[in-house]
C-alpha cells in the first residue's frame, strides 16, 4: 500500500485551477472513499437517483444558499462541464426577443466569452481596458449599455491578467458575471445579477462542475434550437438531474460548503483573503524587483500576476520555488511571469512562505 504524505508536508500549491481544495475537505473524502456513511458503497458508485445522493444535492444547494444569501426567486443549478461552456449557453437562453447583448472586455476570458456570444447574436463591447492592455477595469462613466440589449455580461475576476470588480456599476438591464475565479471569496448581493455562473475548479471543487444561479424571470427564453441539455429551464425544473450528474464533483462541492461555513461563512473568508492579498502586493510593491501590472484599485485577490526585474531569471525563480515544495506559479502562456493563485484553500502561510523566498530571491539576484 502506498505510504499516504502526512498533510503538514503537502505543496504550497498556486495553481489557477484546478486548485487547491482544504485539507480537510480532502481527509473527509478520504475517510468516506470505500462506504459513504454506512452504505457500503462510494458516492462515486451510487445512482444520483438514490436517497443518499438526493440528500447530498439538497444539502448542498441549501449550503450554497446560506453562504451567498441567495433569494428564494433564483434558481441554484449544479451542472456538468466548466464556464466555457455557459459562453453558448448563456445568449441561447437570455436573448429572447431581443437579439444584442453587452459586454465588457477586461481580459482573456471576457475576449472568449465574447468569441463565442457573436455566433448567437450582435454583441456590443459596452466597455474594454484592451488599450491599456487589461491593466484595470473601464471607468463606470464610459460604459455604452442600451435598454435594448438582452444582459450585460462582465468576467468578475479575470484569472489570466489579476483584475477584479470590487464594486459594481447600475445597469438597467440583466447583469450577468463569470464568477469563475471568485465565488465565495467574499460576501456577494446576489440580487444585483440576473445571473451568475462559476467552473467549480477554483473556490468550489473539482473540475467538471459549473454553477449557474438565475432569476427565475430569466428561464423560458431560450431560443428554439437550444440543445436541451444548455437549457436552464430544463435544468432547474429536473433539479439539475435531467440526466447524470457530476455527482462526486457536487459531493466534494458540498464539503466545501461546510468548511466554508465552518471557517465563519464568506465576511470571514474575505478577511482572510484580503490579508493573503495584501501580503503578496506589499512584496511587490515594496521592491524594484519585482512588479504587477494591474492598477492598484482593480488588483485581484485570487489571482496575483507579477514579473521579475530580468525576464532572464524566471527560470531560475520557478526553479527554487519547486525546490521550496511552491508550485504552478508560472504566469499563463499568453502573458509569462509569474502568477500566484491565493484561493480560499490557500493558507496564510503558503503566501508567508512565498513572500519570504522572493525576498531571499531578490537578495540572491537584485
Amino acid at each position: 500500500m502506498t505510504q499516504m504524505i502526512p498533510v503538514t508536508e503537502r505543496a504550497h500549491n498556486f495553481s489557477a485551477g484546478p486548485a487547491a481544495l482544504p485539507a480537510e475537505v480532502l481527509e473527509q473524502a478520504r475517510d468516506e472513499m470505500l462506504d459513504y456513511r454506512g452504505t457500503g458503497m462510494s458516492v462515486i458508485e451510487m445512482s444520483h437517483r438514490s436517497d443518499a445522493f438526493i440528500e447530498i444535492a439538497e444539502t448542498a444547494e441549501k449550503d450554497l444558499r446560506d453562504l451567498l444569501g441567495v433569494p428564494a426567486d433564483y434558481h441554484v443549478l449544479f451542472l456538468q462541464g466548466g464556464a466555457t461552456q455557459q459562453f453558448a449557453a448563456i445568449p441561447l437562453n437570455l436573448l429572447g426577443d431581443k437579439n444584442s447583448a453587452a459586454y465588457v472586455n477586461t481580459g482573456v476570458w471576457s475576449t472568449k466569452a465574447i468569441e463565442e456570444a457573436g455566433k448567437y447574436c450582435s454583441v456590443r463591447i459596452a466597455a474594454s481596458s484592451e488599450s491599456t492592455k487589461f491593466d484595470r477595469i473601464p471607468a463606470y462613466a464610459s460604459w455604452q449599455v442600451d435598454a435594448g440589449d438582452a444582459y450585460v455580461h462582465i468576467c468578475s475576476n479575470e484569472t489570466i491578467g489579476g483584475v477584479q470588480f470590487h464594486d459594481l456599476p447600475a445597469v438597467s438591464v440583466p447583469l450577468v458575471a463569470d464568477m469563475s475565479s471568485d465565488i465565495l471569496s467574499r460576501p456577494i448581493d446576489v440580487s444585483r445579477y440576473g445571473l451568475i455562473y462559476a467552473g467549480a475548479q477554483k473556490n468550489i471543487g473539482p473540475a467538471g462542475l459549473v454553477l449557474v444561479i438565475v432569476h427565475k424571470d430569466l428561464l423560458g427564453r431560450a431560443r428554439k434550437d437550444t440543445p436541451s441539455m444548455l437549457d436552464y429551464k430544463v435544468h432547474s425544473k429536473a433539479g439539475s438531474m435531467s440526466n447524470t450528474p457530476p455527482t462526486y464533483a457536487w459531493y466534494l462541492s458540498g464539503l466545501v460548503f461546510k468548511w466554508l461555513k465552518a471557517q465563519g461563512g464568506l465576511a470571514r473568508m474575505a478577511a482572510i483573503n484580503r490579508r493573503k492579498a495584501e501580503t503578496l502586493y506589499h512584496a511587490i510593491d515594496s521592491s524594484n524587483f519585482y512588479s504587477a501590472p494591474v492598477i492598484r484599485e482593480n488588483r485581484s485577490w485570487m489571482n496575483v500576476p507579477f514579473t521579475l526585474a530580468d525576464a532572464k531569471l524566471d527560470k531560475d525563480f520557478l526553479k527554487g520555488a519547486e525546490a521550496r515544495r511552491m508550485t504552478h506559479l508560472p504566469g499563463h502562456r499568453s502573458v509569462g511571469g509569474m502568477r500566484a493563485s491565493i484561493y480560499n484553500a490557500v493558507s496564510q502561510d503558503s503566501v508567508d512562505a512565498l513572500v519570504a523566498y522572493m525576498a531571499e530571491f531578490e537578495r540572491e539576484h537584485g
